[in-house]
């Protein structure tokens, strides 16, 4: 381990994203400590230390921040990649499920940045990126609680980069589309369905399976997230692809022919 290199902790690096972007950071040089919810769970990671988090459990997440300090003294870069999905219109999915939902994409986030903040603030500089979604600009029929989240940290985000830039401190937002991982293909579905929306919900969920399958894997969105996690400051990143073509659209396209497009992408009528 190299202490003169960037300290750099990732977390969910069981999988996807976060695995392939703990790599390339390690590949780039960086100390990389990666968190796992269960370390006998979970595979080996080359050039990265796996450290044993859950973002739903305050003692867990302040465990192991000082496990890290503790070894290294710093933390320059947080990459908040942990998360999950859900599948279901917004009548049919339960407080409960909206509240498992908010708990791990939203009050993870949370949790994480305020354990890593009295370290940032300390050594007067760090970069905490947060990963939101397209989803986190653009509505979704039958995502409605996930799309919640990515707004949810959209604003969390850009309010947070305010309060900390006098520390040193800048927060990121990278906002990715489709990528091909099992979190986008095996998205659980809200338990309590209503009868009226199974056709609807039945197009969407397969259109949204054939982009998953057509989407790129996810090096693309881990190429974004190391730029944004080493490179100049810039409050929103797109990955190349679809994602930069829809925030585009979005800032520049009137609302309806938005608006009409979407409801096509997602096969309604």
């Amino acid at each position: 381990m190299s202490l003169t290199s960037p300290i750099v902790l990732v977390t969910g690096v069981s999988s996807g994203i976060g695995r392939a972007t703990a790599q390339r950071l390690a590949q780039r040089g960086c100390t990389v400590f990666g968190t796992v919810r269960n370390l006998s769970q979970s595979e080996p990671l080359e050039g990265v230390e796996r450290v044993e988090m859950d973002v739903r459990d305050d003692a867990s997440v302040q465990r192991a921040v000082q496990r890290i300090t503790a070894k290294t003294g710093r933390i320059d870069v947080l990459v908040n990649n942990a998360g999950g999905t859900m599948l279901g219109a917004v009548e049919e999915t339960s407080v409960a499920e909206a509240q498992a939902l908010f708990d791990t994409n939203v009050f993870g986030v949370l949790r994480v940045c305020q354990a890593v903040l009295p370290v940032m603030r300390r050594q007067r500089s760090g970069r905490i990126v947060n990963v939101s979604s397209v989803l986190g600009f653009l509505p979704a029929p039958y995502m409605g609680v996930y799309s919640a989240t990515k707004h949810a940290i959209e604003g969390l985000s850009e309010t947070l980069d305010h309060e900390v830039r006098g520390f040193g401190v800048r927060v990121v937002v990278v906002e990715p589309s489709y990528t091909k991982t099992n979190l986008d293909l095996n998205a659980p579905q809200a338990a309590a369905q209503i009868a009226a929306y199974d056709a609807d919900r039945t197009r969407v969920a397969q259109a949204i399976v054939n982009s998953v399958q057509k989407a790129p894997g996810p090096d693309a969105v881990a190429a974004t997230l190391v730029e944004a996690a080493l490179g100049p400051w810039q409050m929103r990143r797109t990955p190349k692809g679809e994602a930069s073509l829809l925030r585009t659209l979005r800032r520049f396209m009137p609302a309806g022919p938005v608006d009409a497009s979407l409801r096509k992408t997602f096969g309604l009528v």
